[in-house]
């Protein structure tokens, strides 16, 4: 919906509130007009219910304004004597449709000094969960949203289970597009796993001022713009999604609107210099480490090196330890020289298991070996003497790619050579044609809405043809700090100006082994739990002098209660 037809859409609401209340409000001693004037309507409807002026505001924040209607609808009800369970779920269910019943038909009283204090404890705790509802999804939506690192793209800067609070008031909150939605829920409900919105209406893109934009080398959470994704992680077929609710994904900013990126042997260039990152960026890309004697698993272990495999040679292995491995995830097969190899991931093969099934076995130790790297692991790796040389791992210039933007034959890139690229800013023109139109027809299309074709040699948009197009909003590239193990913008292209949701600003808990699932093995990251995401320098844990401030807070009111006990007793 446009901005018009939002107009028409709130007029006919006010048509609609005028003809099911107007008698309501005669009988309460008000003028009948002034159920018709919007906005003043609501503030004469807040003194009839004895409720303060400000929830009107309520009324008109979306997704908010969900939860305050049925609210509304009980309390008008009730101010004119129907208390009844009956009258409230009626008002509930009909959509505040019973309140034309009561205008129209019922002889009813106005209550003007009604009591506001629930009749029952279970319509106490009733009213306390609303609105404690109505507050948490206010915050939730405007100001701080709680998120968790499901994937390792920033590794290791952001980990795997750092739990954040992801600022939206930095770049400005942007309000629900989406006018049908469940509260402090994402495009999924818990548990019944059901779409959590409505696809219409939908409201126009805005976004509330913020305290600064998005910068180059800014973390930042935005909407995934390629997401079809139904459910993750359970193949079905792709859905369309409005904005707000496609996923959340976390990458860090490389490139602004405006900017010429280019990435030169896996390094981010932006109008042709180096892009200089901050110093907490811990960038890690595959490299190729060999030795003459062999290299150890240890010594990556030592490093923390990760993404690499290993391969373990067994003796005697019968058919039942095969089956049982692969039982639980583990690949056995043959190599290139046919012997029966067990192959794992950087992990290797659990103690456990190797005890439980009597496993006779040896690691094997390549002279070459390939694993993912940040520059401070490989110069620390460097220190061993056994370690003859460390390459890191580039696709050479020139070499399509799998899976790389635009997937156009014009555009021989891939995810270590790639660009330049033009990043556009709003208001900025660009030539189009048979070459460019792979790099912004998605941009046309779907993010400012235009109907796209392709003839021979002709570009038509909206029927006509076209050889420039003015683009009318900004758009940014999105990069992992883990480079060759991120599905960003080099796959999916430009993030769209409307499609930022906020910055990471605060790592509140963080658990290893997160990605394994909820084990209730997980250990605690003590020195990431209470720290900052941006800032420079070694990131510092607050943890301890929260626990010292919450000890001296209960300190303080166990003295102060028995204190006023001793008072009160005297």
């Amino acid at each position: 919906m446009n901005g018009t037809q939002w107009i028409i859409f709130i007029l006919i609401i006010q048509v609609i509130h005028f003809l099911g209340t107007w008698k309501l409000y005669v009988k309460a001693g008000r003028k009948a007009w002034e159920a018709a004037i919007p906005v003043y309507n609501a503030i004469v409807l807040m003194q009839i219910i004895n409720r303060p002026k400000w929830w009107v505001l309520l009324l008109f924040i979306p997704i908010i304004n969900l939860l305050m209607f049925p609210v509304i609808w009980v309390e008008t009800i009730r101010s004119f004597g129907k208390n009844s369970l009956l009258d409230t779920w009626l008002a509930i269910l009909t959509l505040g449709l019973y309140i034309y019943y009561i205008n129209y038909t019922q002889d009813v009283t106005y209550i003007e000094d009604r009591s506001l204090k629930p009749r029952t404890g279970l319509g106490e705790w009733v009213s306390s969960i609303v609105f404690a509802i109505v507050a948490a999804t206010f915050v939730h939506t405007y100001f701080i949203q709680p998120y968790v690192i499901p994937t390792g793209s920033l590794e290791r800067t952001l980990r795997v289970g750092d739990f954040l609070f992801v600022s939206k008031f930095h770049f400005g909150a942007r309000t629900p597009m989406t006018a049908v939605a469940a509260p402090m829920v994402h495009d999924t409900i818990p548990v019944i796993k059901k779409r959590s919105y409505l696809n219409k209406p939908q409201i126009p893109y805005f976004r509330l001022p913020g305290l600064s934009t998005p910068e180059k080398n800014d973390i930042v959470v935005f909407s995934w713009p390629a997401d079809t994704v139904k459910q993750f992680f359970v193949k079905s077929k792709g859905v369309e999604k409005p904005i707000d609710k496609k996923s959340n994904y976390v990458k860090r900013l490389v490139g602004t609107p405006g900017d010429s990126l280019e990435v030169i042997n896996g390094f981010v260039h932006i109008n042709g210099k180096k892009l200089q990152l901050s110093d907490r960026a811990k960038v890690m890309h595959n490299h190729i480490i060999y030795a003459n004697k062999g290299v150890s698993s240890k010594w990556l272990r030592d490093v923390d090196a990760s993404d690499y495999f290993r391969k373990y040679v067994p003796t005697g292995l019968t058919q039942n330890q095969v089956n049982q491995l692969r039982a639980n995830g583990i690949a056995v097969g043959v190599d290139e020289d046919q012997k029966t190899k067990i192959f794992t991931d950087d992990k290797g093969l659990p103690i456990e298991l190797i005890r439980a099934l009597r496993l006779n076995l040896k690691e094997e130790a390549p002279r070459q070996r390939v694993a993912n790297m940040t520059f401070d692991m490989v110069a620390e790796l460097k220190k061993n003497s056994a370690v003859d040389s460390i390459v890191m791992e580039v696709f050479p210039e020139g070499e399509p790619g799998i899976n790389v933007f635009p997937q156009s034959p014009y555009y021989r890139w891939n995810v270590d050579n790639f660009g330049p690229i033009y990043i556009p800013k709003a208001g900025s023109t660009v030539e189009i044609n048979k070459k460019t139109i792979p790099l912004y027809k998605k941009i046309i299309r779907d993010y400012e809405h235009n109907d796209v074709k392709v003839e021979a040699n002709r570009i038509l948009i909206n029927g006509q043809e076209a050889s420039s197009y003015t683009f009318k909003q900004d758009y940014f590239w999105m990069m992992g700090d883990n480079r060759d193990h991120s599905e960003d913008s080099r796959a999916w292209g430009y993030v769209a100006e409307d499609h930022i949701v906020g910055k990471p600003v605060f790592i509140w808990l963080s658990f290893d082994n997160f990605q394994d699932g909820i084990t209730f093995n997980e250990k605690p990251r003590w020195d990431r739990i209470f720290t900052t995401v941006g800032g420079s320098g070694e990131p510092v844990s607050y943890f301890k002098y929260f626990l010292i401030a919450l000890a001296g807070y209960f300190a303080f009111d166990f003295f102060r209660k028995k204190r006023k006990a001793k008072t009160d007793k005297d």
